[in-house]
């Protein structure tokens, strides 16, 4: 295989610190909390994915999500990370199972496969995780169409039905299209472009949105305004986003601008999707040897 095991953990584990770490606008980071989380339950959501994900080889993409989300309601009752799980389980499967170069077009054939292998079996297991997830009292497992299907069907097959009202969802029938052609090469070119890797992460961030309306935002406020979001998005990257003056002003306006409305304009859908293609990134420093040096960066 192409990557090892702790590679795979490693890079979950850090992509969801290192993300809740960068100050992405209306989100909650270390310099920012909502009345009902805060970074560390983000922290400690990340510690309790690695008990799950330790055991890759184990557990099918539905366990992995069930699991995950009961180590985390043993560290903190707040949901901060069912999407993450979402996307993370799928990936990390994939690159486990990667046989051939260990290139991002391997890992996504390979991604390919694990969902069209997804079962019924792993939509009851979603389904818990789901559940459980609305228990822990966040209020938000409404984001997460899946659990609105039909029994009975594969969870591709769930994920499909609820596709066009949630971007997690679409993310399962476009084989990660916003990870692989958006999130990931938006954190490559930001590094490449010398921004250390916290702003990278932000520009990833803006980049998705400017480009993918949030759905959690949609579903708070309606499509028109997670449309106004994104182009809002749109003309603070425009204006420079995190390579200048100008474009940090704006980054800090349109951060202003998220946080009213009690921060029901906060692009969680987003912050999610910003992750999976941190993982990625992530994977292939810590495989190449580089994350020392990405880390000195920071």
């Amino acid at each position: 295989m192409a990557y090892d095991l702790n590679e795979i953990v490693w890079a979950a584990q850090l992509a969801c610190i290192f993300e809740v770490c960068a100050k992405k606008p209306g989100n909650v980071h270390t310099d920012r909390a909502f009345h009902d989380s805060n970074p560390f339950d983000f922290f400690a959501g990340a510690v309790a994915m690695g008990t799950a994900f330790q055991r890759l080889n184990d557990f099918s993409v539905g366990e992995l999500v069930l699991n995950g989300i009961r180590s985390r309601s043993a560290l903190t009752s707040t949901n901060v990370n069912l999407g993450i799980l979402l996307l993370l389980a799928p990936l990390s499967k994939a690159a486990l199972k990667c046989e051939a170069d260990g290139s991002f077009d391997a890992i996504r054939s390979s991604a390919a496969d694990v969902l069209d292998g997804l079962t019924k079996q792993d939509t009851e297991f979603v389904y818990e995780a789901i559940r459980l997830s609305g228990a822990g009292g966040m209020g938000k497992v409404e984001r997460y169409d899946v659990s609105e299907a039909h029994a009975g069907i594969t969870l591709k097959e769930a994920m499909a039905e609820a596709a066009n009202r949630d971007s997690i969802a679409e993310e399962y029938v476009t084989d990660f299209s916003v990870t692989f052609e958006t999130s990931l090469p938006a954190v490559m070119e930001a590094q490449k472009g010398g921004l250390p890797l916290r702003d990278a992460i932000v520009q990833a961030f803006l980049t998705i949105l400017s480009k993918v309306p949030d759905t959690l935002i949609a579903r708070k406020l309606g499509i028109k305004e997670a449309a106004k979001v994104s182009s809002k998005a749109a003309e603070v990257l425009k204006a420079g986003g995190l390579y200048c003056a100008a474009g940090k002003a704006a980054v800090r306006k349109f951060d202003l601008y998220l946080r009213r409305l009690g921060n029901k304009r906060n692009p969680g859908t987003t912050a999610d999707l910003t992750v999976s293609g941190l993982f990625l990134y992530l994977l292939d420093c810590i495989h190449k040897g580089t994350l020392p040096l990405v880390i000195r960066r920071w």
